[in-house]
């Protein structure tokens, strides 16, 4: 990961480490409580409102290479039931750890002979710069683990009725009586006709029909 151009000491997720020095064993440890950023959880799914209060508890650990990072995040998360689309609400507690390189520090924890190209650089490593490292990105990763993929309002929950989407789990006796699909056609034709058109295609005459044929004989 390239060095970020500056960052701001009064952001709420960047964190000074001028107190600890560059002494391997020096320990400090914070708390802090902040507005969430955007966008922070599985988006459209669910995830900590912005604004929504996080606290932060963290434990720095000066090692030879830099500033190594073990922190929990706690906010309340929103989003919805997977089976039955109700609103839903949980505790959210992430655990994370990081280790942020001092950029003029080798895997080793040396000085660099030389300076390295940013493109020379690994990717996935994180770096501190003027003292200073920013511990959003590892926050959203933290989070983003931590929250459920597919959230349920209760793990029994039973979801929606398919044919006319009530809530199975407000009435578990919930149903509807099912009709043969081979007998709707003949059904609907049957509720169609009349009394006379009935006895007709019975192959039976209609009552005044068979009246007048006793009369004659």
């Amino acid at each position: 990961m390239a060095l970020n151009a500056r960052l701001d000491h009064r952001k709420p997720l960047v964190f000074d480490t001028h107190e600890l020095g560059r002494r391997p064993g020096a320990l400090q440890r914070l708390t802090r409580e902040f507005d969430a950023p955007r966008d922070l959880g599985i988006q459209g799914v669910i995830g900590v409102p912005e604004g929504a209060p996080m606290e932060l508890e963290l434990r720095l650990e000066s090692v030879m290479e830099g500033v190594l990072v073990t922190g929990t995040a706690r906010a309340q998360a929103e989003g919805e039931c997977v089976r039955c689309l109700e609103p839903l609400e949980l505790e959210l507690e992430a655990d994370f750890q990081e280790m942020f390189s001092y950029p003029d520090a080798d895997d080793r924890g040396r000085p660099k002979a030389e300076p390295v190209d940013d493109a020379e650089e690994d990717e996935d490593r994180l770096f501190i710069e003027d003292g200073l490292f920013d511990l959003e990105p590892v926050l959203r990763d933290a989070v983003v683990l931590a929250l459920p993929m597919q959230p349920v309002c209760q793990d029994d929950c039973l979801g929606l009725c398919s044919e006319c989407g009530a809530r199975l789990t407000d009435d578990p006796d919930h149903h509807h009586d099912a009709t043969d699909i081979r007998w709707a056609a003949l059904q609907g034709l049957a509720g169609s006709l009349g009394d006379g058109e009935k006895d007709e295609m019975s192959g039976e005459a209609p009552r005044s029909a068979r009246a007048n044929e006793k009369q004659e004989k």
